[in-house]
């Protein structure tokens, strides 16, 4: 099973002050566990809001905002893809994230499988495993 750790947004975070080396080799030796067991897909952090965009769908069009946005706790600062054997394998390791302040949010990601019911020929499944397979080509190139 996949999980996306969302790392939710603060004010210090929207500032965008660099973490502190300490923080820095705290979270290099976390993301050194998440490697060695073999359960790291990805992880990245992202710059504040004030260097965003939003684009809001209608039916009658597209709207772009620039940032920053005001409502930090409904913000991202960063997260991690993991595939561990449960929700509550996910929770354990988000539990041992080394923040002394914040919050991070656990979802599980949606696979094939899920939307099997609106894809009764498995040809929209087929489709996307091609793309899938595309994307991790291109990594590894």
């Amino acid at each position: 099973m996949r999980f996306m750790m969302l790392v939710k947004a603060t004010p210090e975070s929207e500032t965008g002050r660099l973490p502190t080396t300490e923080e820095l080799t705290q979270m290099g030796r976390f993301n050194e566990e998440l490697v060695k067991s073999g359960i790291l897909l990805a992880g990245e952090g992202l710059h504040p809001s004030s260097k965003g965009s939003r684009v809001k769908f209608s039916k009658t069009g597209t709207t772009v905002t620039d940032g920053p946005f005001t409502e930090t706790k409904e913000l991202v600062a960063g997260f991690w893809i993991i595939e561990v054997k449960s929700r509550e394998e996910a929770i354990a390791w988000a539990r041992r994230i080394p923040f002394q302040d914040g919050e991070v949010e656990i979802r599980q990601v949606a696979s094939a499988e899920d939307f099997a019911p609106s894809d009764p020929t498995g040809e929209l499944r087929a489709k996307e495993e091609a793309l899938r397979a595309q994307v991790e080509a291109k990594a590894k190139a």
